[in-house]
């Protein structure tokens, strides 16, 4: 094992990869349920979509262990889903059916990039200050996603954003004990941090669950099996027959959409997590990403056949990778605990978001560092490389972040008669950003 995984020669250890693992596990364990009610909107089965979550997942973590040996997680992404259910079927009016089908044609359009030589030009065409802006976004964005799942911050909400009384559905306002209970858990694992203790991500998951139980946000399941549920109600349902019904310009849209959201989020994930833990190599790429964009592409093809939408790296990996996991039995190991999950899903969801919040906050903490190596006093890298760390929490999307990164990079260097300055296929992403803000505002 490790010979295969080479745990000694990247300097960690069996221990570290299986706490990496875990650690990650718990981090984006919540995807099985959020996923699955989201799907469940359009008319899909929502025990069928659970398991096709867990089984697609388990393959992007399987595929990424195998190919990439990489130590990143895969599952079925957040925003990907909602563009899935909220654009794709209530909006532009597809089945979900319809709907897999074109899931199915984004991966099949992002593996011929993964595997073309436009993959790797894609990476090295991406400035040095940038790629430090994107780890730094992504600490946000990781942070951002924490403080929101607990409810601490509402920004639909008027102000004050920051929400220590929530409304219990009934007209009351009541105490945030999820919120409350995060912030206990953020304390145990800065804590924990500050002395160094090895595993303390994980020892301040389990210790907040424990804490949740009198204060009521850990829930102790009624059953702890998956009787009964069947995958057959959402698997191979794809249906590319009324796919060209509502024209060709919707379906490019919706196909290239996810295609170009699942490659940069992939790309910026990789990239920003791998830089952050001292991964990459001297050109700032990580050795293997070109595999995991691979695996992710081949995942996503699965994940389209099992039953549910895009499958793309997460970047809550970046939890496991900060407990000093640094190879591929990581995410082995977090794939065999999403095929546990489908025999033993009510289990999972005992770990509450607020024991899993304090998780994606502390590595925020660690990630924002990036934003150290960007030149501020240069406007030329500063404005760019803010658009793309603030981007990235506002708009709720990695690769909106990259893209705002790109469109005012270009368009700056261009204003400054520095136009020669910027790779061309810079130009040509920052041109694909911009359509498809444009088609999507359709």
């Amino acid at each position: 094992m490790d010979k295969f995984f080479k745990i000694s020669e990247r300097g960690s250890t069996l221990r570290a990869e299986v706490v990496g693992g875990i650690t990650t596990f718990f981090a984006m364990a919540y995807i099985i349920f959020v996923n699955s009610g989201m799907l469940s909107a359009t008319g899909m089965d929502q025990n069928g979509v659970l398991l096709a979550t867990c089984i697609s997942a388990a393959i992007g973590c399987f595929l990424t262990a195998m190919l990439a040996n990489v130590p990143f997680a895969q599952a079925p992404g957040m925003g990907l889903n909602a563009f899935f259910t909220y654009t794709v079927c209530f909006s532009m009016g597809y089945t979900w059916q319809e709907a897999l089908a074109i899931v199915l044609l984004s991966g099949i359009l992002f593996l011929v990039i993964a595997v073309s030589p436009l993959r790797s030009r894609i990476i090295s065409a991406i400035p040095a200050f940038l790629k430090s802006a994107i780890a730094a976004g992504i600490g946000l964005f990781i942070a951002f996603i924490g403080i929101l799942n607990v409810g601490l911050a509402g920004f639909g909400s008027g102000v004050p954003a920051l929400q220590f009384l929530v409304d219990d559905g009934a007209g009351n306002m009541v105490v945030n004990s999820a919120g409350i209970l995060a912030l206990i858990g953020l304390l145990i694992t800065a804590i924990l941090m500050a002395y160094k203790v090895k595993g303390a991500i994980v020892i301040g998951i389990l210790a907040t669950t424990l804490i949740g139980l009198p204060m009521g946000q850990t829930l102790l399941p009624e059953s702890i099996t998956m009787a009964g549920v069947s995958l057959s109600t959402v698997a191979f349902q794809l249906d590319f027959g009324g796919l060209m019904a509502k024209g060709l310009l919707p379906l490019i849209t919706a196909v290239i959409s996810f295609a170009l959201v699942d490659c940069f989020d992939t790309i910026g994930t990789l990239i920003g997590t791998a830089k952050n833990a001292g991964m990459t190599d001297k050109n700032g790429n990580l050795p293997g990403g070109d595999r995991a964009l691979i695996a992710d592409a081949i995942a996503t093809c699965c994940g389209a056949c099992m039953g549910t939408s895009t499958v793309t790296t997460f970047v809550e990996s970046s939890t496991g990778i900060s407990e000093g996991a640094r190879t591929g039995l990581s995410s082995l190991v977090v794939g065999a605990l999403f095929l546990l999950a489908c025999l033993l899903a009510p289990i999972a969801s005992i770990i509450p978001s607020a024991a899993t919040a304090p998780a994606l906050i502390i590595v925020g903490v660690l990630m924002i560092k990036g934003a150290t190596e960007i030149n501020w006093s240069d406007f030329e890298e500063a404005c760019p490389a803010f658009l793309t760390i603030a981007m990235m929490p506002f708009a709720y999307s990695i690769s909106d972040g990259i893209g705002f990164g790109f469109i005012s990079y270009s368009v700056i260097k261009l204003a400054r008669g520095k136009g020669k300055d910027v790779p061309v296929l810079v130009y040509i992403i920052a041109v694909l950003f911009i359509a498809k803000y444009i088609l999507n505002s359709l």
